[in-house]
């Protein structure tokens, strides 16, 4: 494409451009790179900035590797740059349009159905890809845990639950290439915050919950609220794809979000509950440690649903899910018998057998909210002692830690607090402020937890003191492949390691 053609996707113009006269608006951009080692010859470098770095120190860089043109924001003062270079005001904002450009707007051409929340975001939009998938509607996904094209499914090893809006674009518009109909795309408060999705072209938005979470980033709950309500803001009354996809904001009435989120609606509301008189809702649970039964009622019909999904929140999780079949015209039949049989999302929940005589089980759960959930759901079906391993990421939300300390003291027999992701944080300052929530909920360190940082050492005490009957949750890192530490990505699996150190356990 050529770069006069891609600038002119750009919502705010250049406000500057140094070197203009040597632009190479004639020529073809053959790529876009935000990262200048994946620079290449003709390629535009946009220099984003970042946390611990800015984007403008790499364009020397980028031009080593080919870059012909940079874009990113003002310059602090004149300098000699290698190549043109266009400044912006808003460098996320453009980075999204200039991608939506050069990969021909991909989202015009799909319905694009975006899945925002807290708590259970993966595992809603894996149900919704399923669901769709047995209706014959063919999907694409790019969720925290795992992505899906036509069929295939692999892993999501990046540690970004929304990619950049790069990747986003480029991946919806390999769905387009691959006669993909319709994509789900995980929408963190980040990828919001961002504008990693900007230009997603949502036809319909879904909320979990929204709890506390993220204010290392977003600093207050409101702010927090605020950029989950973007989602809603993006779906747009007026635009018509012309395949007859149905606009519609599916909302968790029995959530302290619905209330939030409403006025930012602009297309209609479709609402989902188990407590509340809401449009989709759940009644006569059964919830049993392998199954879960309930009664359907949509707006003009009911059904009983049984599925291997456990637990209240996946109760919530599958009307969400519904919800979303349910507006764009999924036979009711389809539901049932796809819920019936649907198999749970890597790390969620999943059982680690090694032939041991106690449970174990790997779970995602790295906020209050869940871990008290996932703890909720254990409780009744453990006989023994129910033990959690658990910590809290460094340089993220540092408000949640000591709650997160007192949910374990409230709900478990005994814990140990770990690293999850500690990165340049202090470790063992991590823990000690997890503790603090520990303590004040009446715990004592050593008699009914134990701050061990190794996370290893940590999963292996557990496994010692386990008993027969007992359960054992090992919570945080879920389908997750690495754990960060200072600025090193180190190979981690929750799931591998417990493996591991269950069959040395049980020799």
């Amino acid at each position: 494409m050529q770069l006069k053609n891609l600038l002119a996707a750009l919502e705010q113009p250049p406000t500057h451009i140094y070197g203009a006269n040597t632009l190479p608006e004639q020529d073809t951009i053959l790529g876009l790179a935000y990262d200048s080692r994946k620079a290449a010859p003709g390629y535009l470098f946009i220099a984003v900035p970042g946390v611990h770095t800015d984007g403008r120190r790499y364009v020397a860089d980028a031009a080593q590797h080919g870059a012909v043109v940079a874009l990113g924001a003002p310059l602090p003062s004149a300098i000699d740059l290698p190549i043109p270079y266009i400044e912006v005001e808003d460098v996320r904002t453009a980075l999204a349009d200039l991608a939506c450009a050069f990969y021909g707007f991909p989202a015009r051409e799909l319905c694009t159905i975006g899945v925002t929340g807290t708590d259970g975001k993966t595992t809603t939009s894996n149900i919704i890809s399923t669901l769709f998938d047995a209706a014959g509607r063919r999907t694409g996904m790019m969720t925290t845990a795992n992505f899906k094209l036509n069929g295939q499914e692999w892993a999501n090893a990046t540690r970004q639950s929304t990619l950049e809006a790069l990747e986003i674009q480029e991946f919806l518009r390999k769905m387009v290439e691959m006669q993909a109909t319709h994509a789900v795309i995980e929408s963190t408060s980040h990828g919001l915050e961002l504008q990693r999705v900007r230009g997603c072209a949502f036809d319909v938005g879904v909320v979990t919950n929204i709890t506390h979470e993220h204010l290392d980033f977003h600093k207050t709950l409101d702010a927090y609220r605020r950029a989950k309500a973007r989602l809603f803001e993006m779906l747009d009354p007026e635009q018509d794809k012309g395949q007859g996809y149905r606009k519609v904001a599916i909302l968790n009435k029995d959530d302290s979000s619905y209330e939030v989120l409403k006025p930012y609606c602009r297309v209609p509301i479709l609402d989902y509950g188990i407590e509340t008189d809401a449009a989709v809702r759940a009644v006569d649970l059964h919830l049993q440690a392998s199954r879960t039964a309930f009664r359907l009622i949509l707006p003009d019909a009911e059904c009983q649903i049984e599925t291997p999904l456990i637990g209240r929140f996946n109760v919530s999780n599958c009307l969400a899910a519904i919800a979303t079949a349910y507006s764009q015209g999924i036979p009711l039949d389809v539901i049932t018998q796809t819920l019936a049989t649907i198999k749970g999302v890597p790390g969620r929940m999943e059982h680690i057998d090694e032939k041991q005589n106690f449970s174990v089980i790997v779970d995602y759960a790295h906020t209050a909210d869940s871990l008290q959930k996932v703890l909720a759901i254990l409780r009744p079906v453990t006989t023994g002692k129910l033990m959690v391993v658990f910590g809290s990421a460094g340089e993220r939300d540092r408000q949640k830690r000591p709650v997160m300390g007192s949910v374990a003291a409230q709900m478990s027999d005994f814990f140990v607090i770990t690293d999850e992701d500690p990165r340049d944080e202090d470790r063992e300052s991590i823990l000690r402020e997890i503790a603090v929530g520990a303590e004040q909920a009446g715990k004592q360190e050593g008699s009914d937890f134990l701050c061990i940082a190794d996370r290893r050492e940590a999963i292996a005490t557990a496994f010692s003191r386990a008993q027969p009957g007992d359960t054992v949750l090992l919570a945080g890192k879920g389908h997750e492949q690495s754990i960060i530490i200072g600025r090193d990505k180190l190979p981690w699996d929750d799931r591998q390691v417990a493996r591991e150190e269950l069959r040395s356990h049980v020799q």
